[in-house]
């Protein structure tokens, strides 16, 4: 796993991200500071659908887009409303810890069961579902995934921050992924 850096005071934010919606939401979430009103987002968060993680934050304050694994590869027109008509600047990706993209393959006959006997699926039908979508949005380990997905979107909105972060799942904090 890539170096995770802690974030226990306003001087462990990364001088990049210092006076920027990034720096904010940090302080919301892990430091406690009291919400300020929003109008309109300032942010757009890219998270995981895992329903065990929640941000605390204000109202107004951001856009969320929640995927597995935080993969927005099949989101680009959603970051880019929220760009050009929001008008956001400053992006984060959230992974987590234990996050079920990760290996998903060895989740085949769960996912597929599940679908038969909860969604009312017949075996082939949910097998296909499966071999075509999991390789799509399976994850071999979440920071890195996160790393590169922050090096994809740079790449599409050159102007934009983006900030690869990671939620551990254990103590609900937000921390930085070191980027080399």
């Amino acid at each position: 796993m890539n170096k995770l850096l802690s974030i226990v005071s306003e001087n462990d934010i990364l001088p990049q991200y210092r006076n920027t919606p990034i720096s904010k939401l940090i302080e919301y979430h892990n430091l406690n500071k009291e919400f300020d009103t929003y109008q309109k987002a300032e942010l757009l968060i890219g998270m995981c659908m895992d329903n065990r993680k929640h941000l605390h934050m204000p109202d107004n304050f951001a856009y969320i887009i929640r995927s597995g694994g935080a993969n927005l590869r099949y989101s680009e027109f959603k970051v880019s409303y929220a760009i050009a008509v929001g008008q956001v600047r400053h992006i984060v990706l959230i992974g987590h810890n234990n996050c079920g993209m990760v290996n998903l393959s060895a989740r085949k006959n769960e996912f597929i069961k599940g679908l038969i006997e909860i969604a009312g699926w017949d075996k082939n039908r949910a097998e296909e579902h499966f071999l075509h979508y999991a390789p799509m949005f399976e994850i071999h380990n979440e920071t890195g995934f996160i790393l590169s997905e922050a090096k994809r979107l740079r790449e599409i909105y050159p102007n934009i921050i983006f900030a690869p972060m990671f939620y551990m799942v254990d103590d609900n904090k937000l921390y930085f992924i070191h980027e080399d």
